[in-house]
């Protein structure tokens, strides 16, 4: 009723203008006759990490269902089926012109007994302002009306479920929306507080109530209007919901407003996974990122955790997890390929995140999808994410010895390779002699050829090559035995594989050129000329891949015809995915 008291101060509460009822239209023109069913919030789905999307409406009431006739009692109204829901109010919002379903098209007088009054048409006109406001028809739109026409009291019940609203899973975030509006804003407000029933336990969903005239999201003939969501929710765990709504305003000194278009919603987050950059070294840290989006009305939403579990081959690095998120937390299982991943978003919060440096020593693409996230409350599952771990190449190769020619051509002699692969192997081979036609022959040759990768991700290309009983060219130049080896070793550092180190040597037994000994370790790229025959280079020695690795051979015999002998030959090298495999 009006009152020349003075206006009050404004409360806290959850502001929805105009503009912000757009995010809300949709939900407003859905199963307007009863329960939509129970349904989950997949509108917002994977992939928009960031954007919120609307909730899902799991009931609304419109009061719609079967007034034709004259204006109903809150208490004697029945909702569309299937639910058919029935509604109970304290008594105190049941008399004195509160507790009516009235439309515009109401008959010129008040029902017997009801209390209006002289305020009956005020009441009609709520109902059609908050059909203007939300697209129905401003003639005929039904509401429930409140005119206080006497003191209710604070905190009383103005309007509950009687039949449990069946829900479609647990562990899910519910909240409210309400269409409202209030006349004689000039004096003591509607305040209104909405409940999420689990049995008899009432769980509140906002942290103020909806104050109408502090912020209407329009004005219609005088009538304060506007949709408005609950700036909290439940994480509820109960297979059925009740919906409770009290009025906070405990005078009848003005406390005059309507309510239409109840919605319960199902406003879980949308989880999200990203992995930054996509790809990158082994042993690099990549950013694992949880991207938990709101809903639309942008309550909070405290509370929801879920586990993930990490490829095998990729492990949280020591790095502290970064969260933009209330309580945000991401804990390392006990077999370290586990997280435990929880937090809360804040009311007004569009989005948070939970970041976690992972790496791996393996090479390999990486794959998180739904399937690897369980445990979830609170959240939907996410689509996939991925990383990829790019490895130094292995190239190792190693031969007795190799012969090209104008009119002939022999070798590689007893060759063993390990190359063109990110993955740890060997090979080994072995032969008793080999014959090179008219420059000679070998003894027996051994060589080996490998790539390792220690368990703190160190990696080893190496290779070896021992030939023996050498005579070339009838004894120009022989020796017992040459050995060659060759390394190529790469230490992870913090943002991958570090610089690649190399080394080479050969080693001579009893080496002969021209007659003379030559030294069991000569330097490298030692050159004898050969007098009208050609020239002879020992321990030669040549970069592979910018530095990336070494061939090593122990004799490189060129002769003036154009024919080209090595004898003992090894390659080590870590090479890029860039490199051509093999070099050389």
């Amino acid at each position: 009723m009006t009152s020349s008291r003075t206006h009050l101060s404004p409360l806290p509460g959850l502001r929805r203008a105009a503009t912000a009822v757009a995010a809300l239209t949709a939900l407003a023109t859905v199963g307007l006759t009863g329960l939509t069913g129970p349904i989950p919030a997949h509108a917002n789905t994977p992939g928009q990490a960031g954007t919120p999307s609307a909730p899902a409406v799991v009931f609304t009431e419109d009061f719609e269902n079967g007034q034709a006739g004259p204006p109903t009692l809150l208490t004697d109204y029945t909702g569309a089926g299937p639910l058919a829901e029935t509604y109970t109010a304290a008594p105190a919002w049941l008399t004195g012109c509160n507790g009516l379903l009235v439309s515009q098209q109401a008959p010129a007088t008040p029902p017997p007994g009801s209390g209006c009054g002289g305020y009956w048409s005020a009441t009609k006109q709520m109902a059609a302002a908050l059909g203007t406001w939300s697209g129905a028809d401003p003639a005929t739109n039904h509401a429930v009306t409140a005119y206080t026409q006497g003191d209710p009291g604070a905190g009383l019940t103005q309007l509950q479920t009687v039949q449990p609203i069946p829900l479609h899973t647990t562990g899910r975030f519910l909240t409210f929306s309400v269409d409202a509006a209030a006349q004689n804003c000039f004096t003591n407000h509607p305040l209104l507080s909405f409940f999420l029933l689990d049995g008899s336990t009432a769980l509140p969903t906002s942290t103020s109530p909806i104050d109408v005239c502090q912020s209407p999201g329009a004005v219609i003939g005088g009538t304060s209007v506007g949709t408005y969501a609950s700036n909290g929710s439940v994480l509820f765990s109960g297979s059925t919901a009740g919906i409770r709504l009290v009025n906070d305003q405990a005078s009848g000194n003005g406390n005059d407003g309507a309510i239409d278009n109840i919605r319960l919603l199902d406003a879980t987050p949308q989880l999200d996974l990203s992995a930054s950059p996509a790809q990158l070294p082994v042993g690099a840290p990549a950013a694992l990122t949880f991207t938990v989006t709101n809903t639309t009305e942008l309550a909070a939403k405290n509370g929801w955790s879920f586990t993930a579990h990490l490829p095998t081959g990729l492990a949280p690095t020591a790095a502290s997890p970064a969260t933009t998120c209330g309580a945000g937390h991401a804990t390392t299982g006990p077999d370290g390929s586990t997280l435990q991943v929880g937090g809360n978003l804040a009311a007004g919060q569009s989005s948070c995140t939970v970041t976690v440096q992972v790496s791996s020593t393996a090479s390999g693409s990486y794959q998180l999808c739904a399937a690897a996230i369980t445990d979830q409350v609170g959240v939907d599952p996410p689509g996939c994410a991925s990383v990829t771990f790019t490895a130094p190449v292995f190239d190792a190769r190693a031969n007795g010895a190799r012969l090209t020619s104008p009119l002939l051509g022999v070798g590689p002699v007893d060759p063993s390779a390990h190359e063109c692969t990110t993955a740890p192997g060997s090979d080994t081979h072995t032969v008793v002699s080999a014959a090179l036609g008219t420059l000679g022959g070998l003894g027996a040759v051994t060589t080996d050829a490998a790539g390792t990768i220690d368990q703190d991700g160190t990696r080893t290309a190496t290779a070896h090559a021992r030939t023996a009983g050498i005579n070339l060219l009838a004894g120009v130049i022989s020796a017992d035995a040459v050995t060659t080896s060759a390394q190529a070793r790469s230490v992870l550092i913090g943002s991958g594989p570090g610089p690649v180190s190399v080394q080479g040597s050969t080693v001579l037994t009893h080496l002969r050129v021209l007659g003379a000994t030559v030294a069991a370790d000569p330097l490298p790229n030692t050159t004898i000329d050969l007098p009208l025959v050609g020239s002879l280079v020992i321990n030669q020695q040549t970069p592979v891949a910018g530095g990336r690795g070494i061939t090593v051979t122990a004799l490189s015999l060129t002769l003036l015809t154009g024919t080209h002998l090595t004898v003992g030959q090894s390659t080590a090298a870590l090479l890029t995915t860039a490199d051509s495999c093999p070099v050389g």
